[in-house]
């Protein structure tokens, strides 16, 4: 019998194959005015513990084999960041701070504004997150065009944290998001066009 990982917990195994990756989970969206039709649907990834949790430790494991014990934290993005943040920060043994959508914190913040397909947005951390010259690695189920992710960048440098890289779920290379990330590195799991 195959596990998934959770003691004593079997997985379903399809017929003449084997369990279902996080590559296999991330389908195409129906149709919506406000995604873009190259967007993916990482709902099915969710529902199914065994591919999450794989996610998490394939993410976990490159940032290891990457940083080492050099993370002070991961930093969560609002708001599907914070599925992957703080499972990615339990699976490393570290704290995960989040970056959220504007009025969204208690106490005094610093605040990003940036540009999405569909308008503008603004990003705000704790102004006492994070101590200066802590290292992070910023966190999203996405990368596409870039913004959410710069803008948190920016944030961080505020606050005069080292930004080690941002990871993602999914990449869609062909919205060259990587790109307005400057010097920072960036990895992803699974990239489509």
């Amino acid at each position: 019998m195959t596990f998934c990982g959770r003691p004593g917990a079997p997985a379903v195994v399809p017929r003449g194959g084997d369990r279902a990756g996080p590559g296999q989970r991330a389908r195409r969206p129906r149709g919506s005015p406000r995604l873009p039709l190259r967007a993916r649907d990482i709902s099915p990834l969710l529902k199914d513990p065994c591919s999450f949790r794989a996610s998490i430790r394939l993410l976990a494991n490159h940032l290891k084999e990457t940083h080492g014990g050099k993370i002070d934290y991961i930093v969560g993005l609002d708001s599907r960041g914070f599925l992957f943040g703080p499972s990615l920060a339990q699976e490393l043994g570290l704290g995960c701070v989040l970056i959220r959508k504007r009025g969204k914190l208690p106490g005094p913040t610093v605040s990003a504004s940036y540009t999405l397909e569909y308008g503008k947005a603004e990003l705000e951390i704790q102004r006492d997150a994070l101590e200066p010259g802590q290292k992070v690695v910023v966190v999203d189920d996405l990368l596409a065009t870039g913004g959410t992710m710069r803008a948190a960048c920016q944030l961080l440098g505020e606050l005069r944290a080292e930004v080690l890289e941002c990871v993602s779920l999914v990449e869609l290379t062909s919205l060259k998001g990587r790109e307005k990330l400057g010097a920072v590195p960036a990895f992803s799991l699974l990239q489509y066009e």
